[in-house]
């Protein structure tokens, strides 16, 4: 749960009138590279390994640096930069996927983690991935039964692939089921990374309208995507970051402004 009396160091703002959800506090978040920096071909290596030489080397990447901001209930946030510039490690660090080198991450409430390459199971059924997925979001068998029709409609899956293996569908259809299934259940801070970049234009309303409904219901929707358009249709606020620093914060059509013109994207 969010402390922002005992947790928060003072150069961080909190509005006394509004509920925060998650707190990002000087965050650094630094990871290991094994083997990287080694010189030489293929050949010059596989010698070093026989010979027992150069032990792989370890590199350092100082992926996120010094980042703090507050995020209210009922928000959507939209992440938004380059390649490699942190998107992804921020909302894992929020989800507490990488513990944090420096700072602090709080949440009120469990942050559900949705990417592109979300778990399902390739060799299974739709329809059996729906039931495991929407069992270890913790629905009960009832609700499971409950929901199974809407998921399968709101995915819009053609008629019968829900009974073919997940192997057999398209990106578009694999990503629009991954959403469907986590869309299900009511998150307290539900986290997309690029879970939407496969959907069709259809798709993406009806993803919009359950984004919306998510924020009214419980907590906060953090959004990554490359297509800004569906940043700013999805989101009430953005977030700027490039190699791992916050560059701006603020509405979401003045932010995708300063990055379309700093970047010529």
């Amino acid at each position: 749960m969010v402390d922002t009396d005992t947790k928060v160091r003072g150069a961080l703002e909190i509005d006394p009138k509004r509920e925060p959800i998650v707190v990002v506090d000087d965050l650094h978040i630094v990871y290991r590279v094994y083997g990287a920096g080694g010189k030489g071909n293929a050949a010059t290596a596989f010698s070093r390994v026989l010979r027992r030489q150069h032990r792989p080397s370890m590199t350092e990447v100082h992926a996120i640096k010094g980042l703090s901001f507050v995020v209210y209930r009922g928000e959507a946030v939209g992440i938004i930069g380059s390649n490699g510039s942190g998107k992804s490690t921020l909302l894992k660090a929020i989800a507490g996927l990488l513990p944090p080198h420096r700072g602090g991450v709080y949440t009120d409430g469990q942050p559900s983690l949705l990417g592109v390459n979300a778990a399902l199971m390739k060799d299974l059924t739709g329809e059996r991935n729906i039931v495991l997925g929407c069992l270890a979001m913790g629905m009960s068998p009832a609700e499971v039964r409950d929901r199974y029709g809407k998921i399968v409609d709101f995915a819009g899956l053609k008629e019968g692939f829900i009974q073919y293996p997940m192997r057999t569908y398209s990106s578009g259809m694999g990503a629009r089921l991954r959403f469907a299934i986590a869309a299900a259940k009511t998150h307290d801070v539900l986290l997309i990374d690029e879970a939407l970049a496969t959907g069709d234009a259809k798709f993406r309303v009806k993803s919009k309208r359950r984004v919306e409904e998510l924020r009214n219901e419980a907590g906060a929707v953090f959004l990554v995507a490359h297509q800004l358009d569906t940043v700013k249709d999805m989101c009430d606020r953005v977030i700027w970051i490039e190699e791992g620093r916050m560059r701006m914060d603020g509405d979401p059509e003045e932010v995708v402004a300063a990055y379309t013109e700093a970047t010529g994207k």
